[in-house]
Order: structure tokens, then sequence, then C-alpha cells
């Protein structure tokens, strides 16, 4: 029976000596049955998850822990989870886009040089005339903070409170449904050093907000992605995000960025040809890893997807990372699908989407995107098809649940490549 070991620990000091299993796989992966935003830390104490196919053994130390027990301390924010699940899925290599290349291309979505496979998670991407998803449950669309400056207007270093209208007002779009006053995640570091791991990660819960010693993350209009994150990260592989938070005021934390927000490698274009809207969910990274980073495109329209040049984003312990997308059934709101656990759609949106997909520009200079089924986390059905076209090395397409590549069953899912200036585009139908 297939496994995934989870590492959790209760909240508030992550102990060095604390074990880790961070094995990142081509995309940004999920981790099983328990919510990033809502589990945070108090000893350093450890919970192991151990999911297999079809159930779910939590055991802190020697300790087992009842489903009930630790579904209680997920609810009530004790528990963090430390890194990612071990990848579940690699996905079959797609051809070079140039015949003439020396060194096979393989599906990648982390660093490339190393024959090993140790991957790395997601980064986040940036377009230019995109629609922002609905912060309600409606197809409307979102505010990109046009209040102040502007998406492409210089964040003033520590100048500005620890709010989100200061976020607002140069090009942040909020997300009320977090419930952490806009923002995606706060991280609380009360005993953070400059230059030194952070050992000691609080994860705020709904009804806090960005506070004094805490790394404050946000989310951007989508096609774009974040600029700010602490060269300090987790001490033993956690990823933390966002701007930081100290006597009052915001202050950049890769200050050799000026904008929150950046297109980085461009997009990729989704054209919805369905009735109804689908929101397109971004993982959090660097940050909390939640699922909450919104895409929206109406029934009939178009919408842009980050994409990054994992080179030159986000690293995790010097590795590349690329990002991952949750693709969600049709007609769930954003405020009901960009999160955890769905309040309408539980076993089939959020953490428990049918359907993964990664994107990510490798050194090469090659973007490779793939769809591929959320297991073993969720054994839902997406109920609309994917195909993605253009001038791609392969036609990856998901039919009625059924993952093709060139016209080929592939059980695992399917990827394809595109030269950088190539027109793709991912079409829900």
């Amino acid at each position: 029976m297939k496994t995934t070991i989870l590492n959790l620990a209760l909240a508030a000091t992550l102990a060095s000596a604390q074990p880790h299993n961070h094995g990142h796989g081509r995309f940004h992966q999920k981790r099983v049955g328990a919510s990033p935003v809502e589990n945070v830390a108090k000893r350093g104490d450890v919970v192991t998850t151990v999911v297999a196919a079809t159930e779910t053994a939590y055991v802190m130390g020697d300790k087992v822990v009842t489903p009930e027990e630790a579904k209680a301390g997920i609810d009530k924010g004790l528990f963090i989870v430390v890194g990612e699940s071990t990848p579940t899925f690699v996905p079959p290599p797609p051809p070079s886009p140039t015949p003439t290349t020396e060194k096979k291309i393989m599906a990648q979505f982390f660093q490339k040089p190393e024959p090993t496979t140790t991957s790395t998670p997601t980064p986040e991407p940036t377009p230019t005339s995109s629609t922002p998803p609905p912060p309600a449950k409606s197809s409307s669309s979102g505010s990109s903070g046009s209040g102040g400056s502007g998406l492409h207007a210089d964040f003033p270093d520590g100048e500005l409170p620890c709010e989100w209208e200061s976020l607002e007002k140069y090009g942040a779009v909020s997300v009320p449904w977090a419930g952490i006053k806009g923002f995606t995640a706060v991280q609380k570091v009360p005993t953070f050093k400059a230059g030194m791991k952070i050992a000691n990660i609080i994860t705020a819960i709904k009804g806090e907000g960005c506070e004094d010693d805490s790394f404050c993350s946000y989310a951007c209009p989508a096609g774009y992605v974040k600029t700010q994150w602490p060269v300090e990260q987790g001490l033993t592989g956690q990823s933390v995000g966002g701007l930081h938070c100290l006597n009052g005021k915001l202050y950049m934390t890769q200050p050799e960025k000026k904008t929150l927000c950046e297109e980085n490698a461009g997009f990729v274009t989704i054209k919805n040809s369905l009735s109804k809207g689908v929101a397109t969910c971004r993982t959090d990274y660097p940050g909390t890893e939640n699922m909450i980073v919104p895409t929206w495109a109406d029934g009939g329209a178009t919408a842009m997807l980050a994409n990054i040049k994992s080179a030159d984003y986000y690293t995790w312990e010097g590795k590349d990372t690329t990002l991952q997308y949750y693709i969600n059934p049709s007609g769930v709101a954003v405020e009901d699908a960009c999160v955890w656990t769905s309040p309408t759609n539980p076993d089939s949106a959020g953490n428990w989407a049918p359907t993964n997909l990664g994107v990510g520009q490798s050194r090469d200079g090659n973007t490779y995107l793939s769809i591929f089924p959320n297991a073993p986390t969720s054994f839902a059905k997406l109920d609309f098809n994917i195909r993605i076209t253009g001038d791609v090395t392969e036609k990856c397409v998901l039919e009625n649940g059924v993952y093709y590549t060139n016209g080929k069953e592939t059980k695992d899912g399917c990827t394809t490549a595109y030269k950088e200036g190539a027109n793709v585009v991912v079409e829900y139908y």
C-alpha cells in the first residue's frame, strides 16, 4: 500500500533535532490532510502523519494519536507541517523543443544539472493584462490595488505601517477569505535574527493580522508573483515569505526588487470555454504553502497564469523551484476553492481538487507544463477537460478523467514544453 510520510510539529518551537522529510518533487507538492495556514507549533514535539492509500495514521513521537485528536489539533491551529510530502508523481519526459539539443531534457520542475532525483517546490509568475479572481461568490473581478502608486511603483521600504492597505496601494490583491486581514499568511518569528535560520515559526490564525516580528505574505494579480521573502528560511526546511514587519513598519526582504509584484517569466493563458467560471489556485510559496493565491477565469473568458524563471526565483536549499496550481471544479468560487478545506466542496476542491498543474521555465530556456492527478490526496474527478495547445512539444490532454500524451493514455498525467516567446494556451472545455 502506497504511503506518504509527513512531519508535523506542535506549535511554537521547531527544534533543530526534529526529523524532517522534505522530499521535493518536480512540482511544488501539497501535504495530505493537514492545513498549513491553520497548523502552528507550541513545543518541539514532532507529529508524523503516515498517509496510506485510503487511511491516515497519526503518530506523535511513539504515541499513536486518533484521527479525531489529530483533526482537533489541526482545527485549533496547534500543528504545523514541516516541509512537503514526498512527491507521488514524476511526469514522463517530453522531447526537447530543439532537436539538436545534446542532453536529454527531462520533464523538469527542478534543478537540471544534477542527475539525482531530488527536486523542488514552486515559485510564482506574472502577466500584464489579466483579471484578478473574484473576492466573493461571484464572477466579478477583484481589486488590483489601484488606490496608490500602483502595481509598477517602487514600494517605500520601512515607511508604511504593517497593515494590508499599505500593500494594496502598490498592486497586491487582498485575500479576505483567509481571515488574516487581506494577507495570504503571517508567519510570526519572535526569535528571528538576521543571518540565521529561523527555528521558531508560528503561523497566524484567522482573526490575526500582520504584526511586529512577523513575515507577512501576500497575493499579486493573476499572472504576477510576489517578489519578497527573507534570505533566512526555516531551520528544518520550512519556507518563509513576505515583507518583514518590524517596529510597526513594513520592510522589503528582497530589497533589490523594488516592486511587490512582477511578471518574472511572463505568463501562460487560460482559455475557459465552459459556461461556468473556474478557480485555479496557486500555492503561497515561499510561505505557508497553502493553495490560496487565486486566478479566476469566467466562463467564456481568458485569464493569465504566472510563470517563473526557476533559476532566478526562490530556491529551496540551493535547488530551483517551480509553481504549482490546483484546478478546481467549475462554478466553485475562489473563496471556496483557494483554501485548504473547501466549505462547499470538501472532497473535490482546495487541497482535494482533482487536478494539479505545474509550470516553470528551466535553465535551458524552455517552460515545462504538466497536468497530473492530485494523488493520493483526491479521488475526485474533474467535471471538464483540459488541453494544452500552441507551440508545444507534446499534445497534453485530460479528457473524461483520462490523461493522454500525443493520443496515448498516460496514467500519471502528461507533460509538454515550449520555448520562450511561444504562444501556449491551457484550455478548459
